[in-house]
């Protein structure tokens, strides 16, 4: 009983520790408009396709004038921190306390660390004025998901959602076409709130003309519509 009482009471106690989260990124982190997130494999070595392509993708981005956001680990996370790291704008590391896998990457001008999963998505999307998706596992996935679920139910702003590699996203797309749109568990427009572009100039000329007739900074809707993320 008494371990229960101590469990509930802690439990409690961790709310503050969440507002401190949000509070402290929220801080931090205002400054760095407008930026891309970017993400992918923890687990991509440094001397794989992946691994280069998105360190070229973040320099080219950085050099326009975008900071970069990552996950703040090894892998793809590392690439994009590394491309934006040696460009003009903000390398942005997100990083999270996980019991394995999870390591601090040196590319990192902005170093923000989190306990909670959520309130590190949270920034994610609401600091982020594209999403650059690269090969990746769960993590990945998962972020992905959430992007497309907080636009298609107007919880968050509409942005650019690039895939990068077709080969490696053409059954997942498949699929959504198939047997999502067939099934009607999603609407065929849904498909369009992602694109897949391989090539890394062209990734940002397609941020570029999506925002060139309404600027970058959210509209006063959007802020707030931000607010309940």
């Amino acid at each position: 009983m008494a371990a229960s009482v101590a469990y509930r009471s802690r439990e409690a106690w961790r709310v503050f520790e969440i507002m401190a989260e949000f509070v402290e990124a929220t801080e931090r982190l205002q400054a760095i408009q407008p930026a891309v997130s970017i993400f992918g494999s923890a687990r991509t070595p440094r001397d794989h396709a992946y691994y280069k392509l998105t360190e070229e993708i973040a320099r080219l981005l950085s050099d326009a004038g975008f900071s970069v956001i990552s996950g703040g680990g090894p892998g793809i996370m590392e690439a994009a921190n590394k491309g934006a790291f040696h460009g003009k704008s903000p390398s942005v590391g997100l990083n999270i306390q996980l019991p394995h896998e999870q390591h601090g990457n040196p590319y990192q001008d902005v170093s923000q660390t989190f306990r909670h999963f959520f309130a590190r998505k949270v920034m994610f999307v609401k600091n982020a004025t594209a999403y650059v998706v690269m090969p990746g596992g769960l993590g990945t996935l998962d972020e992905l998901s959430e992007a497309l679920t907080l636009i298609q139910t107007g919880k968050s702003r509409r942005m650019p959602i690039i895939l990068v590699g077709s080969a490696f996203w053409g059954g997942l797309l498949d699929w959504f076409r198939t047997t999502l749109v067939n099934e009607k568990m999603i609407s065929p427009n849904d498909l369009d709130l992602m694109q897949v572009i391989d090539e890394p100039h062209a990734i940002v000329d397609a941020i570029f003309k999506f925002y060139e007739t309404r600027g970058f900074a959210p509209s006063a809707a959007e802020r707030e519509m931000q607010l309940s993320l």
